[in-house]
């Protein structure tokens, strides 16, 4: 059986190499010429990586296309990165040692990512960049527990940049949506909460070897819902608006684990 799973990761690694280095240098050329296929190029390409990688995405709910959106998502692995890139044309609130790491890290780039730091005294300035691009009318995708959970559990949203929330595009607060994504299924087999940190890329873990093991993994089910939008002039600060999308999050993700959600 390792055999098999090994020859499986090794096809899977080969595919993910050759489909990157075919659509990289056509999201090279979309950004050079400013073209509006540099959004779309990379949707095209986490749905092949979904693919690659045997992950089914099941989605609940529709992603808001409306002009100015955040998105705000619970967060346990690089493959949510992944799954949310294939269901939606936004671009990623990321951590700034991100940019540093090898091929991940240009990807990232390419992909028009915010990279901000963790100490206080310069997430000011990324907020006001992320401002900046709500109000060109860009969607930004934002895990705002500021790190990875084992995948059961939503940890506290931090409020800092929901701040952006009161950026106006044409006249009127940006929309914020709240999307819950959890791991359900492995071969069809519901993953216990003992199993489901196997997908899951948190603590200490070694970044090559736990690619390896997904790139030797069976199909996994990832559920993805997004729940209704709202916007910082239903709450009475954006503590408050933190707090309601991170409990409407937990209660989403509870229910797809518990294979209750509808």
């Amino acid at each position: 059986m390792t055999f098999f799973s090994n020859v499986l990761a090794t096809v899977r690694l080969l595919a993910f190499l050759v489909w990157t280095f075919l659509l990289l240098p056509l999201q090279v050329c979309a950004l050079l010429v400013g073209s509006h296929l540099s959004w779309r190029i990379p949707r095209l390409y986490h749905q092949g990586n979904c693919f690659l990688l045997g992950l089914r995405v099941i989605k609940h709910g529709i992603p808001d296309n409306s002009q100015g959106v955040l998105f705000v998502s619970n967060h346990s692995s690089y493959l949510d990165i992944i799954v949310l890139a294939a269901l939606t044309e936004a671009c990623f609130v990321s951590k700034f040692e991100v940019a540093s790491w090898p091929l991940f890290g240009m990807l990232a780039k390419l992909n028009h990512t915010v990279f901000v730091k963790r100490r206080m005294r310069e997430s000011g300035e990324k907020l006001r960049e992320i401002e900046a691009r709500l109000r060109q009318g860009q969607r930004l995708i934002l895990f705002p527990e500021g790190t990875s959970s084992d995948g059961n559990r939503v940890l506290p949203f931090n409020s800092t940049f929901f701040a952006a929330g009161s950026t106006r595009w044409d006249g009127f607060p940006v929309k914020v949506q709240p999307i819950a994504i959890g791991y359900t299924r492995l071969l069809g087999i519901p993953l216990g909460r003992g199993d489901r940190p196997s997908c899951a890329w948190y603590g200490d873990m070694s970044l090559a070897g736990h690619l390896w093991s997904v790139f030797k993994s069976g199909t996994t089910d990832v559920e993805v819902a997004f729940l209704p939008s709202v916007t910082v002039c239903d709450f009475a600060s954006r503590k408050e608006l933190a707090k309601s999308c991170e409990s409407n999050v937990a209660f989403a993700l509870s229910d797809m684990l518990g294979g209750n959600f509808r």
